[in-house]
């Protein structure tokens, strides 16, 4: 009996599925041993201190400051791929398996290579597709949710340290501070503070409790604020005047961002018109001219990958253009 085209080429994505889907298994059962046995490693390491301050020019408590900022600032250079997966689910909140997102990205690159040659894209673009929708995209998804819950914890951030610093100038230990924040705030400051009450209760060490928050929420006013902790903890001092100085250089910092996005808040409109003027104008000769368009997408197909792909060029350039740091 003879097979028609559309019976060989479903039995040739069935098999490739399954050998994608039994190597991704194969990885996965390889690396989980090794990715937990970094984990336990990862659990009795405290934080690097380095870097060498001259004991003329400072003094012994500024030392230990930029040691420890050192030590914050530094990022592990040897890290494998599983690792920094795991890294991005963290900080995007999510609580998933590493084997379990890669069968996801496995699974996504497999439809878009489907996609791709369902819509007629040319040989050399179908591979490119697929790449996309199983590495880039996820990437893109990650990324955005790990950038908005960090705008969501800085947000209110400077209100939990005002909290922390009436609280102690009103006679409160520094812990019971931390547990009214876990308590009163929600979302991601409230998440991250509970965690960080709960390995207190636990015994860990101040040193690793913020490590592990400092890989959840990689921001520069929260790493700043676990110094104050450890310096504090080490060699004393006003911690109250301290917290309260840092309340106000994150609404100055917030400040600042605000007034650079009314300022660029211009540029970012006309990238947004720019980006939906050609499907705009698509639209409207589909309905003037159907016949028309459809000359594009039967034998101009190629063309219009070759116009998105140079629309998103030029997307993420203008993107570049108005992302500011502060």
């Amino acid at each position: 009996m003879e097979l028609d085209t559309t019976t060989i080429l479903a039995i040739a994505v069935g098999g490739i599925v399954v050998i994608m889907l039994g190597v991704t298994a194969a990885v996965s059962f390889t690396m989980k041993p090794k990715v937990r046995l970094q984990q336990r490693i990862e659990q009795f390491g405290t934080l690097a201190n380095a870097g060498n301050v001259s004991a003329k020019a400072e003094s012994r408590r500024q030392k230990r400051i930029q040691d420890k900022l050192k030590g914050l600032g530094e990022e592990k250079k040897d890290e494998g791929m599983g690792e920094k997966i795991s890294s991005a689910l963290l900080q995007a909140g999510l609580q998933v398996e590493v084997s379990s997102f890669i069968v996801v990205c496995v699974g996504l690159g497999i439809a878009g290579l489907f996609i791709g040659f369902i819509v007629g894209a040319p040989p050399i673009a179908i591979p490119a597709v697929g790449v996309a929708m199983g590495i880039g995209l996820p990437k893109l998804v990650l990324a955005r949710m790990a950038s908005g819950r960090q705008n969501d914890f800085t947000k209110h951030f400077a209100e939990a340290i005002d909290v922390i610093t009436r609280g102690i100038r009103s006679g409160l230990p520094v812990g019971e501070c931390l547990a009214v924040i876990s308590r009163e705030f929600e979302g991601p400051l409230g998440e991250e503070f509970t965690m960080i009450v709960e390995g207190q209760k636990l015994g860990m060490t101040l040193e690793d409790i913020m490590e592990r928050a400092l890989r959840r929420i990689p921001t520069a006013e929260f790493k700043f604020f676990a110094i104050v902790l450890q310096i504090q903890k080490q060699t004393g001092g006003n911690l109250a005047d301290t917290l309260e100085n840092l309340s106000d250089v994150l609404r100055d910092r917030k400040r600042m961002k605000d007034k650079i996005k009314a300022l660029s808040s211009e540029a970012k409109s006309s990238a947004a018109i720019i980006a939906s003027l050609p499907f705009f104008v698509l639209g409207m000769l589909s309905l003037v001219n159907p016949a028309y368009v459809a000359t594009l997408f039967t034998e101009g197909i190629h063309l219009v990958f070759i116009g998105l792909g140079m629309m998103a060029v030029g997307v993420f350039v203008m993107a570049q253009m108005i992302n500011f740091e502060v």
